[in-house]
Formats: structure tokens, sequence, C-alpha cells
């Protein structure tokens, strides 16, 4: 039992300290633009320029939850789409108020950061080259949530 409250301490200690590092290392872009590294080069783009990575949302369905005063529940999937030849190494996602979850159990195959930043899992290094992953979770309500790629290494 021990070893798992350490363990989860070391994992809690990588997370917090790659949220403060993912405007590409120690640079930052102003409003509406994403960081792109490539071979530890740091570029800011506007975001609507950003044609490389892609979040795709897929609506699963929503139901009311009649345990839980009639709430209205709704899933998604989202995929991230990497159209370039080369690896994506990380990503980060940023949300805004619109990313409601159930509960801290609804949302899967990515990692949300201390700060709500979303990252790719330690079992999924790496998305390959024109290649798909997707994430899932669950919402309170039914307006899609407001995602956008804040940080690319490839």
């Amino acid at each position: 039992m021990k070893f798992i409250f350490i363990l989860l301490g070391l994992l809690l200690s990588v997370a917090v300290s790659s949220a403060s590092l993912y405007p590409c290392g120690p640079h930052s872009c102003p409003p509406n633009q994403v960081c792109r590294q490539i071979d530890s080069v740091c570029n800011c783009i506007p975001i609507n320029d950003c044609h490389e990575v892609t979040l795709t949302f897929k609506f699963i369905g929503s139901w009311k939850d009649g345990s839980r005063n009639d709430k209205v529940y709704s899933q998604y999937d989202v995929i991230i789409t990497n159209n370039l030849n080369r690896d994506i190494k990380n990503i980060y996602i940023g949300s805004d108020y619109t990313l409601r979850l159930r509960d801290g159990t609804s949302i899967w195959n990515v990692v949300r950061l201390p700060n709500g930043v979303l990252t790719l899992p330690s079992y999924q290094p790496s998305i390959n080259s024109n290649a798909q992953y997707t994430f899932g979770f669950i919402i309170e309500g039914t307006q899609r949530p407001n995602l956008q790629v804040l940080s690319v290494t490839f």
C-alpha cells in the first residue's frame, strides 16, 4: 500500500513539473497562437493556421440521470489527428469552463494536469505520423466543451 502512495506521489510530481513546461519549455506564445516545437526549435503560429494537428469531436449520446437529481450528461470522444509525417512526442490541450466533467473518473485515455491542461497518458508516449488517438469524457449538460491545442512537440 505504501508503494502505491509513493508511486502516486511521484506521478503527481512529474505531472506538476510537466504542466509548467507545456508552452515549449521556457517559451510561450501570445493569445490565439500555438507553440510548435520541432527539433528543439519553438515557433508560435496562429491557432487557425495549425492544420498539422486537429481535434475532432464525436458526440456519443446524452441522458438524464435519475440518481443525480435528473441532471443531464453527455459523452464525447475527441480524436487527435497527426497530419504530418513526423510522430507527435507530446501534446497539451487546453479547455475552459465548458469542460464540466461529471466526476473525477469521467475522463479516459488522457491525463488532466492540476491546471486543467490535458496531455497524453504515460502508456501512450506518442502519436505516430498520419495517425489518430482517441480520448473521451462525460460532461454535465449537452454543450460541447471548448478544447484547443496549446502546444505540440514533434
